[in-house]
């Protein structure tokens, strides 16, 4: 099918279950709420490598949050439920508790399948001096530290979601994938519930499973990269015309979040000139439980 002159192929996105937990980082300003967000988040693009996949959902006024302060929802996910426990128990308690003015409180609400007592086992950093305390209705901790008090709520809520939604932006050229691809994952921005944890959202490196070398887990997609086109022993998979390819890979905390989000992605990436192609990578069905078509999401 074609859309806005586009071509969609009529594949699909390859997606599995990973667990998944949201929760609400304010702070005194957005500034440092911003900076608690960005040091939570980092080094959590893939679970390839990556401890945990992890980015920022969605910015929250000082009118929708528990201690009337503005803040930053982020999202923390990994396959394993303990894995990603032990994550969040290192992110908040490094680069939370660290961070000038910051609190935390749980934004899973009754989304979540449980809840797990990471403020509670947080809170044995106060030595003795912690106390537990309500905001908003919600039971917290308040752990007095140099500049005052670092508050937390006493459960953070998780749940089954789906990681490894994605789409590639094709283009004529380097420059035009690229637009395509930040406006894509602009819109994608406005789906709650959903991430983009590669650098800027955008992977440029795309991968496959597996290696010629049996240390690497994963290894470049010679299939898809348009420096080797024409090389000895290279299958080429890229249309003629086509000299620029993005990747956006998303994780959400459901299918539904997943294919809103691919949906809102491909139809700003395709509005961009240059853009001629919109793809989809898979290992036909041997890796997640999900597939989702790009054809059948308009």
């Amino acid at each position: 099918m074609d859309l806005n002159g586009v071509e969609i192929e009529d594949t699909f996105a390859e997606a599995f279950d990973i667990y998944v937990s949201k929760f609400l980082i304010t702070a005194a300003t957005q500034k440092f709420a911003k900076i608690a967000a960005d040091e939570t988040v980092g080094f959590g693009s893939s679970v390839i490598m990556c401890p945990a996949e992890a980015g920022i959902d969605r910015y929250v006024p000082p009118n929708e949050s528990p201690d009337g302060r503005p803040g930053y929802v982020v999202m923390i996910c990994h396959p394993k439920k303990d894995e990603l426990e032990h994550q969040l128990l290192e992110r908040i308690g490094q680069c939370v508790l660290t961070s000038a003015t910051t609190a935390v409180f749980d934004d899973m609400g009754s989304e979540a399948d449980e809840k797990l007592k990471i403020g509670y086992k947080l809170k044995f950093f106060g030595d003795g001096f912690e106390k537990e305390d309500q905001v908003a209705g919600r039971t917290v901790y308040k752990i007095p530290i140099m500049s005052g008090d670092f508050i937390i709520e006493g459960e953070l809520g998780i749940k089954k979601g789906v990681a490894g939604g994605n789409f590639f932006v094709m283009a004529e050229n380097q420059a035009s994938a690229l637009l395509g691809a930040e406006v894509a994952v602009d819109a994608i921005e406005n789906v709650p519930g959903t991430i983009t944890p590669f650098p800027g959202g955008i992977v440029a490196s795309g991968s496959k499973i597996g290696s010629k070398y049996k240390f690497m887990s994963a290894s470049t997609n010679e299939k898809f990269c348009p420096t080797l086109r024409g090389e000895e022993g290279v299958t080429c998979e890229i249309p003629d015309g086509i000299n620029g390819i993005y990747e956006i890979v998303i994780d959400g905390v459901s299918e539904k979040a997943l294919e809103e989000a691919m949906k809102a992605g491909i139809s700003a990436a395709v509005k961009i000139p240059g853009v001629k192609k919109i793809y989809a990578g898979n290992y036909g069905g041997t890796l997640g439980a999900y597939q989702i078509w790009l054809t059948k999401l308009f």
